[in-house]
């Protein structure tokens, strides 16, 4: 179990996407920009953590407001491509000698943060990293010293955590679903591992197309195609980052509710991808592929032929027929 020991602040320290617009492969193809790092005059936490103790801090950095610092002052951040429902880091390997985890070492302090909203997941190592509102805390390698924020905006997936865990400074007024009601939809312009360009949800699962649908027309997959395929509804204001609004849509689906569309083709997720960053039903039927930012089809290798009949299950003896629809649904 985490640790926790809150430390009521007396004083905080006072211190100073590109749109993708076109498919991949295209001679238009383009990279998401990274965000400009913002200047940081500096940051706080001036309660000395004991040697080995983790400590989580609020300062105040300049234009980004108020950050989460660690002990020593430097600023902490968080991670698009991780989850917060469960809590899971996706930076490992290469990722994590860049963005160093936060880790629950001894007991965790805690300034200026409502206990509540820290608390720990387990890394693929086994080691313990802390979290605030359910976002795992890292460090940025290139930030020298105290109150320095050069990781903001990196990518367009890292950003300076603020103390409710959320997207701290210019981001948080550019995203601002996760203050808004639970259920809103956002589409966030990604990159999957062995896919490349991708469109994912605000939880970081992988969004597709079915081919046998039509641009702009009523989406033709319901019923039990829909449980295993579920439509990407458009609920609340539909957030969108480093995707052109002009290739948002939504269109009116067979049972009335509304589905988001990109480039006029509705969106959808896989019922078999069950965390950030899968994307298992690529190539599924011949049928189903990952949706790009620009709103096209993925032309991304399909490595799992089997992927490709739909069939996930054991084989089958010879001869024995398939399943109704398994090739087009894979289910």
């Amino acid at each position: 179990m985490l640790r926790k020991r809150f430390v009521v602040a007396t004083a905080s320290a006072a211190a100073g996407l590109a749109l993708l617009s076109a498919c991949s492969g295209g001679p238009e193809a383009t990279s998401p920009a990274v965000a400009p790092a913002a200047a940081v005059a500096g940051a706080g936490g001036n309660a000395p953590a004991a040697k080995g103790e983790t400590k989580v801090a609020v300062a105040e950095a300049g234009d980004l407001g108020q950050v989460l610092v660690d002990k020593d002052g430097f600023t902490l951040y968080r991670f698009d491509k991780d989850s917060a429902k469960p809590p899971k880091s996706n930076c490992d390997g290469d990722c994590a000698k860049a963005w160093p985890p936060v880790l629950a070492d001894g007991e965790v302090q805690i300034e200026g943060v409502d206990q509540a909203l820290v608390g720990e997941l387990t890394r693929a190592d086994g080691r313990k990293q802390v979290t605030v509102g359910g976002w795992a805390l890292y460090r940025y390698a290139k930030d020298a010293k105290a109150g320095e924020a050069k990781g903001q905006g990196v990518g367009s997936t890292w950003y300076a955590a603020n103390a409710k865990g959320g997207k701290a400074g210019q981001a948080a007024k550019e995203a601002p679903a996760e203050q808004k009601a639970e259920g809103a939809t956002k589409l966030v312009a990604s990159n999957v591992d062995g896919i490349g360009p991708a469109i994912v949800d605000q939880d970081g699962f992988t969004l597709y197309m079915f081919t046998k649908d039509k641009k702009n027309k009523q989406p033709t997959c319901n019923g039990d195609c829909a449980k295993n395929w579920p439509p990407v509804l458009a609920e609340g204001d539909v957030q969108l980052e480093g995707i052109d609004a002009k290739l948002l849509g939504k269109v009116k689906r067979a049972d009335g509710t509304t589905q988001v569309t990109v480039g006029g083709w509705a969106v959808y997720r896989y019922a078999k991808d069950t965390k950030a960053g899968e994307a298992n039903g690529h190539g599924v039927g011949g049928t189903w592929f990952v949706i790009e930012p620009a709103g096209c089809k993925s032309t991304a290798p399909v490595k799992d032929k089997a992927a490709q009949s739909g069939n996930a299950a054991p084989k089958k003896e010879e001869g024995a027929p398939a399943e109704a629809g398994g090739s087009e649904y894979g289910y």
